[in-house]
């Protein structure tokens, strides 16, 4: 299998050949590290553990407990080396983002409203209206600019194509409520911290704009001619894996962080509870999933939205970011389908290529997929954190067999894809500098205009050999340079 490194053009690492197998856009960070004694990076790492640890840049572990037997934190892991992309590389890739992000929004409007992409027998209906994620409350009702998602986490991964150069892949189309951008925030403020030298050597794209671009899409969204729009972020409250992002972004926003029990809706209005006095919301940045929204709409038992809102949002007064009914286009069984939204919306080819992907649902597929467990890596389609999955390069005869029984038990609900080996990045790790596996997540915003900072979350697999990037799974965090012209 091929192999791609961001940083050098041969593998295994042989560090400062005077910069023959470096890349030219690593060249001056290569120099650099030469430069630093060997101490150095230890150091600098356990400065930026105690510092996140000060300010509480921790994430919530479902299902693991302390001795007192409360849920328990942990601080994301961050590399001290940065992914850097050259400025082209970059100019291509936010092309194709606009690009997809577009189609998608389109999608979603099409599936709610004249269901085109049905009727032109380019999307299965069955997949539509047999999906958890569909919401047929949503059938006929507007939104603002018809933006959908207004927020947009794409999942990108590199590998080595034929000619052993690096090739970007779509992996993921995350359209609900994506996280993770508050440690791409922190992770530069980290290293302009540590080594404000390395910022006067390079010419870094900014991205600390990012809640300013964010609370302008927010505000954008707003439903009629409000002059001053109000806009809150909505939380399930401090238990949540990503509180402390929610509570992050509100700050950086200044804008209201609430809970359900914040909120009440008044003849189709949503007001939120204030020392003052009852005071209008008109957006909500949503970080609840649909079922939990509206007790009197979805799940009945959820203590977590706000009665009667699905009403006012249907009602035109209040909008939803994301809106409800989005995860329709991100699940993972739809996300074969999108190149052929880009051409079927657009009238264009994809600038970013999917991942080959079999659909399990497909009786050829089934048995490809059941014939080659041990070379693919097989999904839920509605799973996430990294949970609900098979790697089959790295798993036991066991836990193949076991999968193959839950597979053959809901076919419809996996897909599969070949094992990539994604690109690997310099990791600083115990033993030293070493590849790690990585991927990158940019934020895509939709508004008036589709716009995103130069750059994203880079996610690093910290075991060796792995392809596991999520933080649930043991997965860290790298700072991405998007290097200017």
């Amino acid at each position: 299998m091929r192999k791609f490194d961001e940083m050098y053009t041969h593998l295994p690492y042989a560090f400062f050949t005077d910069g023959k197998q470096v890349r030219d856009h690593y060249k001056i960070y290569d120099a650099w590290l030469a430069r630093q004694p060997g101490d150095m990076m230890a150091k600098r790492r356990e400065e930026a553990e105690m510092i996140f640890r000060r300010v509480g840049i921790t994430f919530a572990v479902y299902g693991e407990k302390d001795e007192d037997g409360a849920g328990t934190e942990r601080l994301i892991p961050f590399d001290l080396i940065p992914r850097i992309i050259p400025a082209v590389e970059w100019a291509t890739m936010e092309k194709g983002l606009v690009q997809r992000v577009t189609a998608l929004n389109r999608f979603i409007h099409d599936i709610y409203h004249d269901q085109e992409i049905l009727k032109a027998g380019i999307v299965p209906r069955e997949q539509i209206e047999g999906n958890a994620q569909y919401r047929p409350e949503m059938v006929g009702v507007d939104v603002p600019h018809g933006i959908y998602s207004q927020i947009a986490g794409i999942d990108i991964v590199r590998a080595a194509d034929a000619n052993g150069k690096g090739e970007y892949y779509v992996l993921e189309d995350n359209l609900r409520v994506p996280s993770g951008v508050s440690y791409m925030l922190e992770d530069r403020k980290m290293m302009m911290r540590l080594f404000p030298d390395l910022f006067s050597a390079h010419r870094v794209a900014p991205i600390a704009h990012y809640p300013d671009l964010l609370l302008e899409t927010l505000r954008e969204s707003s439903p009629g001619t409000v002059a001053d729009p109000t806009v809150v972020v909505l939380t399930p409250g401090m238990y949540n894996s990503a509180y402390f992002e929610h509570a992050f972004l509100a700050q950086q926003m200044g804008v209201e962080l609430v809970e359900g029990q914040d909120l009440f809706v008044k003849d189709n209005f949503v007001y939120m509870r204030t020392t003052r006095g009852p005071h209008r919301v008109d957006v909500i940045y949503r970080r609840v999933d649909d079922d939990f929204l509206d007790p009197t709409a979805f799940r009945p038992t959820s203590t977590l939205g706000c009665e009667g809102l699905l009403n006012a949002y249907k009602a035109g007064n209040v909008t939803i970011c994301n809106a409800v009914g989005t995860g329709i286009a991100d699940d993972k069984s739809i996300y074969p389908y999108v190149p052929k939204m880009i051409e079927f919306y657009l009238g264009e080819k994809p600038i970013l290529n999917n991942v080959p992907t079999y659909m399990c649902r497909n009786k050829d597929d089934l048995a490809f997929t059941l014939a080659n467990l041990k070379d693919l890596v097989v999904k839920e389609v509605h799973g996430a954190g990294g949970y609900g999955m098979l790697v089959g390069p790295a798993s036991t005869t066991a836990e193949i067999e076991d999968f193959r029984k839950a597979l053959l038990a809901n076919p419809s609900g996996y897909i599969a894809q070949p094992t990539l080996s994604l690109s690997s990045c310099p990791t600083f790790v115990e033993s030293g500098i070493a590849p790690r596996h990585i991927d990158l997540r940019p934020y895509v915003l939709s508004g008036k205009t589709v716009q995103m900072v130069p750059g994203g979350l880079t996610r690093v697999a910290l075991k060796d050999g792995s392809l596991v990037v999520n933080s649930s799974q043991g997965g860290g965090t790298k700072d991405t340079w998007i290097l200017e012209v």
